[in-house]
């Protein structure tokens, strides 16, 4: 069974940086497309980033330039580092998976973590 655990949300202070993680219970993060979507209290869920199975990255505009998705294969775990955090980046973030990057479309993504909080005050 596959199962998507983020961890390594919290509180922290605009400007200030969290590493979220996200361990698949399987070799899946190998061979998909992984994403970090997050969803902020009466808001869509929305794409932040996306990594391919040959390392190609995206970033959605507001992720750019300040986060950075990336993963390690032998503990099958996807990160995603977060720096110079702003209060609009408080949100709930989900990892999720697919058989091939499509952009940003929820949908498209057949598995899913429970997600993790992020608190960003000003």
């Amino acid at each position: 069974q596959i199962q998507l655990v983020e961890s390594g949300g919290g509180s922290v202070q605009a400007g200030g940086s969290l590493r979220l993680s996200c361990a698949s219970s399987t070799d899946i993060i190998l061979t998909y497309c992984m994403a970090w979507f997050r969803q902020a209290p009466g808001k869509e869920r929305e794409g932040v980033a996306t990594l391919d199975s040959d390392g190609t990255t995206t970033y959605t505009a507001s992720a750019k330039g300040r986060f950075t998705i990336s993963k390690d294969n032998a503990k099958y775990t996807l990160y995603l580092q977060m720096s110079n955090l702003k209060p609009e980046d408080t949100a709930t973030y989900y990892c999720a998976a697919a058989p091939v990057c499509a952009s940003y479309d929820s949908d498209a993504y057949n598995y899913w973590g429970q997600g993790t909080q992020v608190t960003v005050s000003s």
